[in-house]
């Protein structure tokens, strides 16, 4: 990795942690989950760098994947469980951090548990440590505590411009020994659940991304795909286009766009049994003899 690009990392990763402490502040009985998503978001931009994907804003047994509506008059009660996953890129290079706030005071066992699991699994990053080891050590961390990792959901390799990139960090042990390089950019992110440790897709999505670019023939999606064109194949939420297309024909647009293959969505995930999940995730750069953290 040369110079520059590493300064880029360490600029995303300052600039998500900073954005993520600041953000923990407006997690609040009452608090708008639109006002909250688009709060985060304008921070990030006016920080300089920019939004590596929607910010998603997840209650109770709601996984990822949940970017507020345009019109969202959901808001965060008394006795939630609020996860807030937050991503920042400087020229495309990408810190992907996460955390949880339980204010019902009900998990706090499970959150204490979730960040001694992402503790562990970050001790462990180094070249050539097997990826199903980590998987083990969050797994016996979390079931030895009376929960269960989401075993159906992983963290991720990062490269430019590119959020899911090859690697994948599991969160059980597994049959296969992918092994960690010197180099690699990786986001660790442990779920932790009181319920079965898998997730299910709704039929709702309010994130989706450019999967090939091909020729269409609606203007709006000419329109969309020019807007999108600085963002590459990095996420993008529905209601960021909701002023310049009609929300009723943005729909339209989108689903046929996802039908030809040029755009994938992203559906909220929900916890299969309906557990209370927690999530914490950070963003790593591997060294010869271990990581550097971008986003602690």
């Amino acid at each position: 990795m040369d110079k520059e690009d590493l300064e880029s990392y360490l600029e995303a990763g300052r600039i998500g942690r900073d954005v993520r402490e600041w953000s923990r502040s407006l997690i609040k009985p009452g608090s708008s989950l639109l006002e909250l998503a688009d709060r985060i978001e304008s921070r990030i931009r006016d920080s300089g760098s920019g939004i590596a994907f929607p910010v998603n804003v997840c209650l109770n047994d709601i996984t990822a994947h949940y970017a507020p509506k345009f019109n969202d008059d959901s808001v965060i009660q008394k006795d939630d469980v609020v996860t807030v996953d937050l991503g920042v890129h400087v020229d495309g290079f990408i810190s992907d951090t996460a955390y949880t706030v339980d204010l019902s005071g009900k998990y706090k066992e499970l959150l204490k548990v979730n960040q001694e699991a992402l503790g562990e699994a970050i001790e462990l990053i180094a070249p050539g440590v097997s990826v199903s080891e980590i998987g083990a050590t969050v797994q016996k961390i979390m079931t030895d505590a009376g929960f269960k990792p989401i075993e159906n959901l992983t963290g991720h390799e990062i490269k430019q411009y590119s959020l899911h990139a090859g690697l994948s960090v599991p969160n059980i042990k597994v049959p296969y020994d992918w092994r960690i390089k010197e180099g690699m950019v990786l986001a660790v992110e442990p779920f932790a659940t009181n319920g079965v440790g898998r997730v299910m897709e709704s039929q709702h999505a309010e994130i989706y991304s450019i999967l090939e670019e091909k020729p269409v023939r609606m203007r709006e999606a000419r329109i969309l795909l020019k807007a999108l064109s600085e963002r590459r194949k990095l996420p993008f939420a529905k209601r960021w286009f909701a002023e310049k297309i009609n929300p009723m024909r943005l729909e339209l647009v989108l689903r046929e766009m996802a039908s030809a293959g040029v755009l994938k969505k992203h559906p909220t995930l929900r916890e299969r049994g309906g557990g209370i999940v927690s999530q914490f995730e950070h963003t790593m750069i591997v060294t010869s003899d271990g990581c550097e953290v971008t986003t602690l």
